[in-house]
């Protein structure tokens, strides 16, 4: 059985339970405080050189990283992931625009609220509220015209994005102001096994 090293608060990891839970593929959780170092072992490092989470143990041995990465794994030859060769590459564009232009600024801001450290990083936050409000409008307008990200069905792009953006507001991003957004996000989890980032 796969096994899942995760810290259940953040969104990355939600991203692999969220399409583990959706493929109906069984997995083990397997929790890790990040608070308290239990990424940065010795023994957690032989997983992830790189003493981050999400980790998806396959098989004894066998380890991935970096929530992305794992997503496509998981969802290769699966309705998650187009055939589509112009479409595949789409898919990887949002991947790749969610972990530099919007993760660091809107995830971030998240977890300094949910660590009760909003008042140490004040300054911090303030710098990061134009560059996640300009990653909200890119969604924006895009969903303004599209019921998804890609090809007008639910892929892990899509996945990618949720995980964050639906949880902005606990990082001090107002999404009332983006109602295509909003639509989007009861859209995704009006899909077919969906489970709340709490679950």
């Amino acid at each position: 059985m796969l096994k899942l090293y995760e810290y259940s608060p953040s969104g990355n990891c939600y991203k692999i339970r969220l399409l583990l839970t959706q493929l109906n593929i069984p997995f083990a959780r397997r929790e890790r405080d990040i608070l308290k170092g239990e990424t940065r072992t010795p023994e957690f490092l032989i997983k992830n050189p790189n003493g981050r989470i999400p980790v998806l143990e396959i098989e004894a041995g066998e380890f991935l990283f970096e929530s992305n990465a794992i997503m496509f794994y998981l969802s290769e030859g699966t309705e998650f992931f187009p055939s589509d060769k112009f479409e595949r590459a789409q898919v990887m564009q949002w991947l790749f625009f969610e972990q530099y232009s919007h993760e660091p600024f809107i995830a971030t801001s998240r977890f300094w609220y949910l660590t009760g450290k909003a008042e140490e990083y004040k300054e911090a936050l303030q710098q990061k509220q134009a560059p996640g409000y300009a990653a909200l409008g890119v969604m924006e307008q895009h969903l303004a015209n599209h019921a998804f990200f890609v090809g007008d069905r639910y892929t892990i792009a899509d996945i990618g994005l949720f995980a964050y953006t639906h949880v902005a507001d606990e990082g001090g991003f107002d999404l009332t102001r983006f109602p295509a957004i909003q639509t989007w996000s009861d859209r995704v989890k009006s899909q077919p096994g969906y489970i709340s980032i709490q679950q």
